[in-house]
């Protein structure tokens, strides 16, 4: 099972570097680790994803509203928000191999490989034989296996929260040595001490003293909080209200793996929600039951999507969840949503001396806000919907013999392209006229491609990798009665439209419209 997640995985990752979605950085260099470009169909992607992020905070909600928050910020916000003292990974190297790993990992790793995984094959053998009337959540909370390894996980993730919380690294250490975790590169079990690291990358401003230490922002949640008061007096709004922003974000991550799941150079899609103190919990349930509603309008089925919730909290919170994504190498987070009560703005108000308070006018008072989290990482959210998108499936050729047929199943809202248009042959120029024709029509309206190269079949074949909803092609009845045929990715049915029909039936089925009416 692991090897075939891991083929599935290595496939995705082919499919993203061949077809122009993602780039090693500086490759003719021979690339840069955990840094990637996007190309010219991942940015047309991961962009129908902000969007559909932003018009789903910012212009679905009265009460949201936006900032482009600068990377580089005063050092003393980075004091204030703990970043300088406590912002580590717990570090671990292996003797024989030389390889470095988060000890964190590791122990997460042990526990999807070597018990998850368990719990997943009979829950699996048990929905096979029971059928329509397996009942998954009463078979985890009765069967004595499953309750036995999962009391052994939570035994596992107790004690390793526990040292990591109470700075206790060497039981850290003790946690790996007493599971027999080796090392997956040389198998061995020899280990370093466990040591934290701080993940912020630090510079110099322009008098290039040791005085003069910046950091590249390691999340853009702080450039909210301390304009929560400009944002509060010019935009007229009273609580609650929210804070979305979209930016990149930098960490030192010396174990960076997974393609882009992890990067050193990251973006995020982040929205702080303002709230009276003691309605906190009321907004992080509104909150939790609308990200899962935004990732299942895509299309995810919600067998891929799950709750987990922050048994050990951060210093900050006061509740916390992950909304977690089934990856080809194993549920992972791909959202967090995170009661941050008002930590953030009283330890900015305290370093500063600036109030950063709200007057309440129906309380008559004055207080700092609670603020309530969605923080969801746009590169994961994109490897999230190729993962998900990315199919292989059987259709007949033209002599009815079966071939393999790869295809990006992907909304067609966010889909790169939203229509191909191909004329039959290229040596015809009747047709590439009227072709090239509805397509400098057609691209006012959508992203869409012309394309005579190779046979109509393959072209589709082209088109069905890519992602491509909708082709258009053009032959002589075209010419004849200015009607054209339209073609479906996931159905791959075809039907004969009028020419002025196109931007029409097209545009309404690749709307962002659509998802946005289903949140």
């Amino acid at each position: 099972m692991a090897k075939e997640q891991n083929t599935q995985f290595q496939d995705v990752v082919s499919h993203c570097k061949k077809l122009g979605f993602i780039y090693q950085s500086s490759e003719i260099y021979g690339g840069l680790s955990a840094v990637y470009d996007y190309g010219p169909y991942g940015i047309l992607l991961k962009n129908n994803i902000k969007e559909y992020w932003w018009k789903s905070m910012v212009q679905m909600h009265e009460n949201i509203v936006g900032l482009d928050a600068s990377i580089f910020m005063d050092p003393r916000v980075w004091k204030a928000s703990g970043h300088v003292d406590a912002f580590n990974d717990p570090l671990v190297d292996n003797k024989d191999s030389k390889k470095r790993y988060r000890a964190d990992t590791l122990i997460e790793d042990y526990i999807q490989n070597k018990i998850q995984k368990k719990i997943d094959k009979d829950v699996a053998k048990a929905a096979k034989r029971f059928g329509d009337a397996f009942d998954k959540a009463e078979f985890l909370a009765t069967n004595p296996r499953i309750i036995e390894r999962q009391k052994k996980i939570d035994e596992i993730m107790n004690r390793m929260n526990t040292a990591l919380n109470s700075g206790d690294l060497a039981d850290v250490k003790q946690l790996i040595i007493d599971l027999e975790i080796a090392c997956p590169i040389s198998g061995s079990r020899e280990w370093t001490d466990v040591r934290q690291f701080n993940l912020m990358f630090s510079t110099q401003g322009g008098g290039a003293t040791s005085d003069d230490v910046l950091y590249l922002r390691p999340e853009t949640a702080q450039g909210i909080f301390v304009n929560f008061l400009n944002v509060l007096n010019t935009s007229r709004q009273k609580i609650p209200f929210g804070i979305a922003q979209i930016g990149k974000a930098f960490r030192n991550e010396i174990v960076a793996r997974q393609f882009i799941f992890r990067m050193r150079e990251f973006e995020q899609m982040e929205m702080q929600f303002f709230v009276r103190p003691g309605q906190q919990k009321e907004f992080y349930a509104y909150w939790k039951e609308a990200r899962m509603k935004w990732h299942l309008a895509l299309g995810t089925s919600p067998d891929k999507l799950r709750y987990h919730d922050h048994e050990t909290l951060a210093h900050y919170a006061d509740a916390a969840l992950d909304i977690e994504f089934e990856f080809p190498f194993g549920f992972k987070e791909l959202e967090g949503v995170h009661s941050r009560t008002d930590f953030d703005l009283n330890a900015h108000q305290e370093l500063s001396g600036k109030k950063l308070q709200y007057f309440d006018p129906e309380l008559k008072e004055s207080y700092v806000p609670y603020v309530v989290e969605t923080s969801v990482g746009c590169d994961r959210m994109f490897l999230a919907m190729m993962s998900n998108a990315y199919q292989v499936d059987q259709v007949p050729d033209a002599n009815g013999n079966l071939k393999d047929r790869t295809v990006l199943r992907l909304h067609p809202a966010i889909a790169p392209i939203k229509c191909a248009v191909l004329p039959v042959v290229k040596t015809n120029e009747a047709l590439t006229t009227k072709a090239r024709a509805i397509f400098n029509e057609i691209k006012y309206s959508f992203e869409c491609q012309y394309d005579e190269k190779d046979t109509v079949g393959r072209r589709y074949r082209r088109q069905d990798q890519l992602g491509t909803p909708y082709c258009i092609t053009i032959d002589e009845q075209t010419v004849e009665d200015n009607t054209v045929t339209i073609r479906e990715r996931d159905s791959m049915e075809q039907e004969r439209i009028h020419v002025s029909a196109i931007e029409q039936k097209i545009g309404e089925r690749v709307d962002m419209r659509n998802l946005l009416k289903q949140l």
